[in-house]
């Protein structure tokens, strides 16, 4: 959530960044509207501040009149204090009125993008940082995308999975099992090298939790939803790696803080429909590892650079070619300042997928969990907050079945095989 102080100081950078989110002008009318209210509630705080003090006013002269027993006069000066009591309590109503419908409109707000941020409508806009793409493997005429090999080394049954649970929810077997979890000892290793504290979260958070992150309102309709219990199944262990230090005052010394946490992950994927969503391309639970950090603001963005380093490094051991976009204002997640996105090259499908985002939110977290740190001043000042897949595995396992395949079978990438305990699926 925006500060609001920022958007006050800063209107015309909100309203140019918010353009950049492809906001149309009835669109930016919302931050007009956040400071009307939020000046309605400054005189609604004024109002109540001169009550306040015409009550303590009266209160000590009733208490003199008491003293010296001018009773009548007393009681005469108690019917002003009832009366301005109840002008109080209709003003108190109002402030809570106006407070909640400044906060919530404050929630629809987006993150302001970072002036590096492309200008673009969609993912067709995106920037290309950076690629490692010298090796395009060369496939094998016979050579079949991931969800035909899973069925022919049963690896993984979506069909059964289907059965269980429902479209969406495959299940793993075998080496293909084994391969998953080799995959998540492998990328918590290198997480805990890196100097991140490993973390097991739990799987379901609070209102307040996904609040937090800006889970919520933002993507309610992708969450699922345990009703009788209120609890929200969670899409990312950022979501409760992160809330970790909601409500929390550090020390300055204490920054960066570190977390690395592996959770399945649960989405509904409302609306995701066609080829592009067969086989593990998209799927409704999946696991991944996510690496969070809390920073000074002075050296998030050199932090950020590090995060895609670290996972540069993960894909580069898996030997996989990707490439690495700079998101543009139309692409980029609600909470995000500045996002980078790694996708590997499927070669059987000849395509690129998606296995991380890794993201700058600056205060925009940190305000809404009331985050801080004091620093060498004494003053309270909110941290910002990175995060980043390192990684999702779907896409992975998708990516390193189709593109290590050969004649003889699917070779494990050599710095993977101390994991799995296998070089080969044949």
């Amino acid at each position: 959530m925006l500060e609001l102080s920022y958007i006050r100081d800063n209107k015309e950078t909100v309203l140019k960044g918010l353009r950049k989110r492809n906001f149309n002008e009835e669109g930016l009318e919302i931050v007009s509207k956040v400071l009307e209210l939020d000046d309605r509630r400054k005189e609604i705080q004024s109002q109540l501040d001169q009550y306040l003090n015409e009550a303590n006013i009266l209160a000590k002269q009733i208490g003199d009149l008491m003293k010296t027993g001018k009773q009548d006069e007393a009681q005469a000066l108690k019917a002003d204090v009832a009366a301005v009591k109840d002008k109080s309590k209709l003003l108190e109503e109002e402030i809570k009125q106006v407070k909640d419908n400044l906060e919530e409109k404050l929630l629809t707000i987006p993150n302001i993008p970072h002036e590096s941020v492309p200008a673009g409508k969609s993912s067709d806009d995106n920037f290309v940082y950076k690629d490692w793409t010298n090796s395009f493997p060369q496939l094998w005429p016979g050579a079949q995308p991931h969800w035909e090999l899973a069925e022919k080394y049963n690896l993984f049954d979506l069909a059964l999975g289907a059965k269980i649970s429902g479209s969406g929810f495959p299940l793993y077997r075998g080496k293909g099992a084994r391969l998953q979890r080799a995959l998540i000892a492998f990328f918590l290793d290198n997480a805990v090298k890196e100097g991140y504290e490993e973390c097991q979260p739990p799987l379901l958070v609070n209102e307040a939790t996904a609040r937090g992150t800006g889970q919520l309102p933002d993507k309610e309709g992708q969450m699922y939803y345990a009703e009788k219990d209120d609890l929200y199944l969670i899409p990312t262990a950022e979501v409760p790696l992160t809330n970790i230090y909601r409500d929390v005052i550090v020390a300055e010394k204490e920054l960066p803080m570190l977390l690395t946490g592996y959770t399945p992950c649960f989405r509904r994927e409302a609306g995701s429909y066609g080829a592009h969503v067969k086989g593990l391309n998209r799927v409704h639970q999946f696991d991944k590892v996510e690496i969070v950090r809390f920073e000074h603001p002075d050296n998030s963005y050199n932090s950020l650079l590090i995060m895609l380093e670290h996972v540069e490094s993960l894909l580069q051991a898996l030997e996989l070619p990707y490439r690495i976009l700079r998101l543009c204002g139309g692409d980029m997640g609600f909470t995000s300042a500045l996002t980078y996105d790694f996708e590997v090259y499927s070669a059987a499908q000849q395509r690129w997928l998606e296995v991380s985002s890794v993201s700058n939110f600056e205060t925009f977290q940190t305000n809404r969990m009331k985050m801080r740190f004091k620093d060498e001043n004494g003053k309270n000042r909110f941290a910002h907050t990175l995060n980043g897949s390192a990684l999702a595995l779907p896409r992975i396992v998708a990516s390193l079945l189709e593109n290590h395949q050969t004649e003889n079978g699917i070779r494990i990438p050599e710095k993977l095989v101390p994991y799995t305990g296998f070089e080969w699926i044949n």
